[in-house]
């Protein structure tokens, strides 16, 4: 075999493998390791078995991963997100929204919308807004008869806005990778995470306004306005504060994400002492899942990026940028085919497999199709959402499935998800046909990139 068709084999080898329930960091490695000491293997200058240029490059991409300033800000946004999540701010939030949207038709729909994206932006942990709204607002709507569906799409669609809006992981992840700035990432991100959030927003009014049996208006005493803005003073405005403090110094210029992010971690622990839900055990809880989310992701990339060295040194991208080349596609029908092809690696495997793995193979044809990789970059986690949504594999809905109640079947919440694929797929069609929806705010607050 060639060298190209080894790398094409280690690559259906490692799709193989990881579907067979391997973990992925470490099938990354095994696979770079294994299929590196034949790729850089050199009889003539090796004195001992591990005398191989495989071992240093691991070395080296690992001490690099671990000295990567924009990685920094990964532990602190994921402590921010873990303390918040624990101060049952959420339950305080879904209630303020409940009685602000108490005339809108689906109304605790909508209130499950809004609090799932003001916490995605607190948060950017998928798993956790999916679980924590699927124990706190899934079981409210099914005693106000909610349709078992209708309610369950909104909390798997809301929990996934995470990954687009705002200190979203993923976009720090994809920065590092593209080797873009996460200050232009997260300006691009803004206006297409608050476009999708919308309409959602829009479709579930609408579809309750026309069938009020799918979300039947609770029987509710008159709220007083005073009542209803205490509620939202109390519980909404203090999040809303440290999530604009974060992010406007990040937009602003004021501050680096990785100091922005140390900042809201602090606002997060002061949050949490203000409304008397810090303690030892919940602090200690953060902590630790804090490093365990941050050396995974870290010890991904050190295997992604061994992978993805081996991949190239043995022609892996070569022969499929001259395969798109020669498909002779043009710019519209490489994004087609590009988006289609991580819409469908959505189904079995995770944004993070899809971002550390796969979109490598595509950035250096980005340059060769006039795509900037920002644009690309949105469109990419517009796409993402679809890697939680689809069945079979959609984790959103299992997270939900893990903690809804015994007859809420996982057809049901799968019945409920589809809707939402297809407003994601409408606004990746509109963010292509209008790029400024990507593209305006980064290029006002920071210049033509």
């Amino acid at each position: 075999m060639t060298d190209p068709q080894i790398a094409l084999l280690m690559l259906g080898l490692f799709i193989f493998v990881v579907l067979l329930g391997f973990p992925i960091a470490f099938t990354l490695v095994a696979m770079g390791l294994g299929f590196g000491y034949y790729a850089y293997y050199d009889p003539m200058r090796m004195q001992s078995l591990f005398d191989n240029r495989i071992f240093d490059l691991f070395v080296q991409n690992t001490f690099s991963v671990m000295s990567n300033d924009v990685l920094v800000a990964v532990p602190l946004f994921l402590f921010m997100g873990y303390v918040v999540e624990r101060a049952n701010i959420m339950n305080r939030l879904f209630f303020s929204f409940q009685l602000a949207a108490r005339n809108l038709p689906g109304s605790m729909a909508v209130a499950a919308l809004l609090t799932c994206a003001v916490f995605a932006t607190a948060t950017g942990i998928v798993g956790a807004v999916v679980t924590l709204m699927g124990m706190l607002a899934f079981p409210a709507m099914l005693e106000a008869r909610y349709d078992k569906s209708f309610a369950a799409g909104v909390i798997c669609a809301g929990g996934c806005l995470g990954i687009l809006i705002p200190p979203s992981i993923m976009l720090i992840v994809y920065a590092a990778i593209a080797e873009i700035s996460p200050l232009r990432l997260y300006a691009g991100a803004l206006l297409p995470g608050f476009m999708l959030a919308g309409f959602y927003i829009v479709y579930v009014v609408t579809r309750a306004y026309f069938n009020p049996s799918l979300a039947p208006k609770p029987e509710r005493d008159v709220v007083p306005i005073r009542e209803v803005i205490n509620e939202l003073l109390v519980s909404f405005f203090p999040l809303a504060m440290l999530i604009t403090a974060v992010l406007g110094a990040i937009l602003l210029g004021l501050a680096t994400p990785a100091e922005a992010a140390g900042v809201g971690a602090a606002g997060g622990l002061l949050l949490a002492a203000l409304y008397r839900s810090l303690s030892w055990e919940r602090l200690k809880e953060a902590v630790f899942l804090t490093a365990k989310t941050s050396a995974m992701v870290c010890w991904l990339f050190v295997g992604s990026w061994t992978f993805a060295s081996v991949f190239s040194y043995l022609g892996g991208h070569d022969i499929i940028k001259d395969w798109f080349l020669a498909l002779d596609i043009g710019t519209i029908g490489f994004l087609i085919l590009a988006q289609t092809t991580i819409f469908l690696l959505g189904w079995p495997l995770e944004w993070t497999e899809i971002i550390i793995i796969f979109v490598p193979i595509f950035l250096p044809m980005l340059t060769t199709f006039g795509v900037d990789p920002l644009f690309f970059g949105m469109l990419v986690a517009l796409n993402l959402q679809t890697s939680f949504l689809t069945p079979p594999m959609a984790m959103a809905a299992y997270y939900l499935k893990g903690v809804a109640p015994a007859d809420v079947e996982l057809m049901d919440i799968f019945r409920g998800i589809m809707p939402y694929l297809g407003i994601v797929i409408f606004s990746m069609v509109l963010l292509y046909n209008f790029p400024a929806i990507a593209l305006w705010l980064p290029v006002y607050l920071f210049g033509p990139g």
